[in-house]
């Protein structure tokens, strides 16, 4: 439940996007009337309708996300916290000033928002983030924990990197499809390839 609701408002703005880029002068119609008044000038270019369709749609999500976990009484991440103020404050500024480079910008700041939570929690706290998440469920010696963490925060990095070159460098349709399958695909590959090197270290927990 909890990896549908995460990877969810991703599939949304995809689908929404690539929905009215295939209806472009419909979609900037109905945004227009829909959603006008949040816009600039008042009115959406069939241009720009398929992102600020796309981001009023990952905005209210990311939103139902939050509203939901609440409801069911769970822990909501602060990573999702810092993701819902992300995508409202930079989509609200893709949709009012017609500039899709603001919500182009939101992946790049969460992750290097992980990244540097990561990276600055064992010089001000002394703890290591993923050993607190994962110390029940493995254990490993000290320094490969202190790798593991260091592995994330150079692959959190990264990633916000190339999801800026992606962003400047492609049209929107491609940045979109990275975003997607491009972004979900590197992470799935990097945490296979950390399963694969824990392996040869993880041992069950000691009663």
């Amino acid at each position: 439940m909890k990896l549908l609701l995460d990877f969810l408002p991703i599939l949304l703005f995809f689908l929404t996007f690539n929905y009215a880029e295939r209806h472009a002068d419909q979609a900037a119609n109905w945004a227009t009337d829909a959603f006008g008044f949040m816009v600039q000038d008042g009115m959406v270019g069939a241009k720009e309708a398929p992102v600020l369709l796309a981001t009023v749609v990952v905005v209210v999500a990311t939103l139902v996300q939050v509203v939901v976990l609440k409801l069911r009484g769970r822990k909501i991440d602060a990573m999702l916290w810092i993701s819902l103020v992300l995508v409202t404050v930079l989509g609200g500024a893709t949709i009012w000033f017609h500039n899709e480079m603001f919500i182009k910008w939101k992946p790049t700041l969460l992750y290097w928002a992980m990244a540097s939570a990561l990276l600055l929690a064992p010089m001000l706290s002394g703890k290591n983030l993923l050993r607190v998440l994962l110390g029940d469920k493995i254990e490993l010696p000290d320094p490969v924990w202190r790798r593991l963490n260091a592995a994330w925060v150079l692959f959190f990095g990264g990633m916000g990197a190339l999801n800026l070159w992606v962003a400047f460098n492609f049209e929107t349709h491609t940045w979109v499809n990275f975003k997607l399958f491009g972004g979900t695909g590197l992470l799935i590959l990097f945490t296979l390839g950390q399963g694969v090197y824990l392996s040869r270290h993880m041992k069950e927990p000691t009663a």
